[in-house]
């Protein structure tokens, strides 16, 4: 029998994850502690780059683009690096997010973006190291880093009013194409009510009329209400398009269709 001995980290693991304005933030990181040692300067030197934590490297996710000091930052995962130094730090936002601690070979073609923030200080020690995100608006949000007693926070900016803008213009505008779609498909392979389906089908070809998959969606609807000719018909239009897109099965299923139809 083998026996796993628990006992705390002392470095425990965190993970933050903040909404600011329709943009998802996450952070994942380790909290080193004081213990009595000076940090700053010390037991993470001025100057070279930091894991910004302990164990390994942070990670800091923004399910959209972000705007930093100017600059944009493309949507996804990246390990937080930083460069203190007693005046400010250089933040950096680093693609590779698979490290333990600083990659065995630094490489600047994978800093996506970095970004000089002033250092602030603390009226009260911080015993366990923190990032924080806070000063929260509709459009941004400041990711803090505290230890020790320095503070730096970084001001990024959320895409809130533009994907407000698009939402309000798809909602406004009424269904799309893949909307009918997907309904008037729903309706056929349901069995509820095929002319509403053909409603809805003919719709989305109307809108979207390279969309071979809703043409051969049409036939089919035609052909269960048992109108061969109009079944043949988007059949032919739908085999047209497949051919100009090279697919294959599309290619296969339509002439098998139309040659049933046919008899």
């Amino acid at each position: 029998m083998q026996a796993q001995i628990k006992s705390p980290q002392p470095s425990p693991a965190a993970t933050i994850i903040q909404t600011v304005g329709l943009t998802e933030v996450r952070v994942e990181y380790s909290r080193p502690a004081m213990r009595g040692r000076k940090v700053f300067g010390d037991l993470v030197p001025y100057g070279p780059v930091w894991r910004t934590g302990a164990n390994a490297n942070t990670k800091i996710t923004f399910s959209d683009d972000v705007v930093i000091a100017g600059k944009t930052l493309k949507k996804g995962t990246y390990a937080l690096y930083s460069k203190p130094q007693k005046d400010s730090w250089d933040i950096i936002f680093y693609t590779d997010a698979n490290n333990w601690g600083n990659p065995q070979q630094w490489d600047d073609n994978k800093v996506a973006l970095s970004a000089k923030v002033p250092t602030q200080n603390m009226p009260m020690p911080i015993e366990s190291f923190t990032i924080s995100i806070d000063d929260l608006t509709n459009d941004s949000g400041v990711l803090g880093i505290l230890w020790e007693n320095t503070y730096v926070g970084l001001k990024f900016v959320v895409p809130t009013e533009a994907i407000t803008m698009k939402s309000i213009a798809q909602v406004m505008s009424g269904p799309s194409a893949n909307d009918y779609f997907a309904a008037a498909s729903y309706y056929r392979t349901t069995g509820k009510d095929l002319k509403q389906a053909l409603v809805w089908i003919t719709k989305a070809t109307e809108m979207n009329d390279k969309a071979y998959w809703m043409l051969r969606e049409k036939s089919i609807i035609h052909a269960a209400l048992g109108d061969k000719k109009n079944a043949i018909i988007a059949a032919k239009k739908s085999l047209e398009l497949a051919e100009k897109e090279k697919n294959s099965d599309y290619i296969k299923m339509n002439k098998e269709s139309i040659a049933k139809w046919s008899n």
